[in-house]
């Protein structure tokens, strides 16, 4: 199972935090959570301000785009060399258009299913994207609770996987205990567990071992 680190609820400042994040080995990529105040609440950076904070890092990088119309910010992403853009499919008007434009540009489209979200409502777009962010929180904020119905929900999608070519990966409320609910996805996002400590490499640590101890 891949381990991205989200780094929005941390005991560390954002520059900082992604700089301790891309130096650890530990991690397997960055989860960048980009909120424009209007699909969800909160705003949390402007565009241009990614370009300084993830220049130059080797990690993978998962962009979430929580915003209205998020084509309008490809230029600027495409410039990070991503190797995942989640999108909303109801941001756009043609999800199918922007999904085959993230392939030709050798970038991994992915699919975002919010909680509130039925899973069968977007099987129309499963053969078109490598990968499905199954919301476990309601997006838009860091250090909220695991979402109970998220192990069945995803076994609904586990069952979807077996007719199409996409991963599975879990965002929110991940920590030693509801990782081993969901230790069937590809991998997980997971931020306060992490980054609430001083060695993010000892946390990710705890939740390999959370997995193989529930697997003894």
């Amino acid at each position: 199972m891949k381990i991205v680190v989200s780094y929005i609820s941390s005991i560390y400042d954002t520059r900082t935090t992604v700089e301790k994040v891309a130096k650890c080995r530990d991690a397997d990529g960055i989860h960048v959570d980009l909120m424009d105040g209007l699909y969800v609440p909160h705003k949390n950076f402007e565009i241009t301000e990614l370009s300084g904070l993830f220049a130059g890092i080797a990690k993978p990088l998962d962009i979430h785009l929580m915003v209205q119309k998020p084509t309008k910010y490809f230029n600027e992403l495409f410039k990070l060399n991503p190797s995942c853009i989640y999108i909303h499919p109801k941001t756009e008007k043609n999800p199918k258009l922007v999904f085959a434009y993230l392939n030709k540009y050798n970038i991994e489209p992915g699919l975002v299913i919010n909680p509130d979200e039925e899973i069968a409502e977007f099987k129309s777009y499963f053969g078109d994207v490598k990968r499905i962010l199954l919301m476990s929180v309601i997006p838009g904020a860091g250090g909220q609770k695991f979402l109970e119905n998220t192990p069945e929900r995803l076994q609904k999608l586990k069952r979807l996987q077996k007719e199409y070519d996409f991963k599975i990966y879990i965002d929110g409320g991940i920590n030693a205990d509801t990782i081993k609910m969901v230790q069937d996805a590809d991998g997980v996002v997971t931020g306060s567990f992490i980054c609430s400590n001083e060695d993010f490499s000892k946390q990710i640590k705890k939740l390999r071992e959370a997995i193989q101890n529930s697997n003894n």
